[in-house]
């Protein structure tokens, strides 16, 4: 059944206890039967190698990837973390070995000419490898996916210019099983619980970044913070029957974007938001000819934001107006006020649409009254 879906570990969570068991053997303590490491939220799991292997100035410790019930397309791959020392005082650096991506577009989180290696996995790793030799030390870490190369096939990494491999994600190290009904029917209990305390205030975000901004932003106590994932749709329309007075909804730029544009399921197998009618609301906001053309070139919706920025043009509030226009359709209530926060991806606040009672709605979407005017 839905609810008792495995959860599993993202690649960064296997290349973290990878790197710390090489580390281990090349520091004389040898391979261990089990790896344990401290994921962000503090659980500390522990993992059996498939591969060890300790040669003049390296060692190299694999571990198959187990994304529990999740149709994650890395699911059973082997992921190799090798460690060799550094130059002194280069810290811990970062390589790609096969079937790890380079990243050659900008505006993702990591710079074009860097191995595709979040910052989340390579602050994991670190700590990994502190755990066994202390702060400071110098080690070269080139983390591999043997079959990286063809699973990247099958993700997003093509389009966004990650070539070569797979990107080393996660921002919780646990792979939470994408189950639609599992996921929406927790963010109900949320509700239910937060109701029952008599809180009058909610907030749904789309991840960890977002919730902790959007906690900080308004002093919210954590009973009042809904993990709404990419269900936007789903919360706002349960809301509607079971309402709290006021609601934010918090995100990263891409996935308001595409809630802006319409879409109350904000998942990327859903769909990327439109570069397109984002030059267009740019234009809109008073763009020149020449920033809307680099914004619809841009490689993501970061990058696009960071244009806009960088032009001085306040994007972020009328896409974040849009946005609220889209969920306001969806929640549609007389005893509720909606407020949309949108926040980049180091969670400073770059586009908000303040609490507005919801059934000030429009009755068509922006992009739809457009096309009828």
């Amino acid at each position: 059944m839905a609810q008792h879906l495995r959860r599993g570990w993202t690649t960064g969570t296997c290349a973290a206890a990878a790197a710390k068991a090489a580390c281990l053997a090349l520091t004389g303590h040898g391979f261990p039967d089990l790896v344990e490491v401290t994921l962000p939220g503090g659980q500390r799991p522990g993992f059996a190698l498939a591969l060890e292997e300790q040669g003049q100035g390296f060692a190299r410790a694999g571990i198959v990837k187990d994304a529990g019930d999740d149709p994650d397309v890395t699911h059973g791959a082997l992921i190799i973390a090798t460690l060799r020392s550094g130059p002194p005082g280069a810290g811990i650096r970062f390589f790609a070995g096969q079937g790890v991506g380079m990243v050659t577009r900008p505006g993702l989180a990591i710079a074009p000419g860097e191995p595709a290696i979040n910052p989340v996995p390579r602050q994991m790793i670190r700590a990994a490898i502190a755990e066994v030799v202390g702060e400071g030390a110098d080690f070269d870490v080139e983390i591999s996916i043997p079959e990286g190369e063809n699973l990247a096939q099958k993700t997003l990494n093509p389009r966004l210019g990650i070539l070569g491999g797979l990107s080393v994600l996660g921002t919780t190290g646990i792979v939470i099983p994408f189950s639609c009904s599992a996921w929406i029917h927790s963010i109900w209990r949320g509700i239910d619980v937060a109701r029952a305390e008599g809180l009058v205030h909610v907030a749904g975000a789309t991840g960890m970044t977002t919730e902790k901004a959007v906690q900080a932003h308004h002093g919210l106590p954590e009973t009042a913070l809904l993990d709404m994932g990419d269900f936007v749709g789903g919360m706002l329309k349960y809301l509607r029957k079971h309402p709290v007075p006021r609601v934010t909804v918090a995100g990263g730029v891409a996935k308001m974007t595409k809630l802006s544009q319409g879409m109350l399921d904000v998942h990327s197998k859903r769909g990327l938001a439109d570069l397109e009618a984002l030059a267009d609301v740019a234009v809109e906001a008073g763009a020149a000819a020449d920033l809307s053309d680099s914004i619809r070139r841009a490689n993501t919706v970061a990058q696009a934001f960071q244009l806009a920025l960088e032009a001085g043009l306040a994007l972020g509030d009328l896409i974040a107006a849009r946005a609220w226009q889209t969920a306001a359709g969806a929640l549609r209530s007389d005893h509720i006020a909606l407020e949309i926060l949108i926040f980049d991806r180091n969670g400073k606040l770059v586009g908000e649409a303040p609490f507005t009672p919801s059934h000030h709605a429009s009755s068509l979407p922006l992009g739809e009254r457009k096309r009828r005017t």
